[in-house]
């Protein structure tokens, strides 16, 4: 393994680099001698850099941006920290819905370098970007971060009746950390109620933690690529 240069620590993503970093990436050759802005794979790989990777999973009051909000969303990320925000009495009092939680999972998602979601390419991800639209957020273009979806994994990896995140965790470990949410504590999150909205974002913490859990045990068999939220 390479040894990397004090100028080039603490870069994970081409999108985060420096002047002096960017130079660096320009100058140098990996071993197809293309330099590393043109084989930025080739330079994490050579010089052993690891992503930060985080597990993202959002609850929502419908299954439409038009229509629903954001009640809640948790981040575990690779080390095992939990980020969260959640939609309070003061937000739906406010008339802005949604706005501030949508900032804040989006100014969370941007500290790293690859999100992993389940289903997250056809709800999670449209579901953040198209509320951010509505509001007048800036979302993530395209190359920002990257995304790996676990059920894309486990339709490639596995075979199983279902490819749903619980039924893989049930699957393969014989229980799933998911939790069950009654109908009306979902109606009383969405008006606020702080209990209610608890147990939302403690069903979305377990979440991740299903998700992560699958992730990691499926990721011998599945090549990551760098494909963009």
């Amino acid at each position: 393994m390479n040894k990397l240069p004090k100028v080039m620590e603490g870069l994970t993503n081409i999108k985060n680099a420096n002047s002096q970093q960017l130079h660096w990436l320009l100058t140098n050759t990996c071993k197809h001698r293309h330099n590393y802005v043109r084989h930025f794979n080739c330079f994490t790989t050579e010089y052993d850099i690891n992503e930060r990777v985080g597990f993202l999973d959002i609850e929502t009051s419908n299954l439409k941006a038009n229509f629903g909000i954001i009640l809640c969303w948790c981040i575990l990320d690779d080390k095992g920290n939990l980020y969260q925000d959640w939609m309070t009495k003061k937000d739906v009092m406010s008339g802005d819905e949604d706005k501030r939680v949508v900032g804040t999972c989006i100014d969370t998602m941007m500290e790293f370098d690859r999100l992993v979601g389940h289903y997250s390419t056809y709800f999670d991800i449209p579901f953040i970007r198209t509320r951010a639209l509505i509001h007048g957020l800036k979302f993530p273009g395209m190359g920002e971060i990257y995304h790996t979806d676990t059920w894309k994994m486990a339709r490639r990896s596995l075979c199983l009746h279902s490819n749903r995140q619980a039924v893989i965790a049930e699957s393969l470990y014989g229980k799933t950390d998911k939790t069950r949410i009654s109908h009306p504590d979902w109606r009383k999150a969405m008006l606020g109620n702080e209990e209610s909205m608890m147990e939302v974002l403690d069903h979305c913490n377990h979440d991740v933690t299903d998700l992560k859990k699958n992730f990691e045990t499926m990721l011998p068999f599945y090549k990551l690529v760098r494909s963009s939220i």
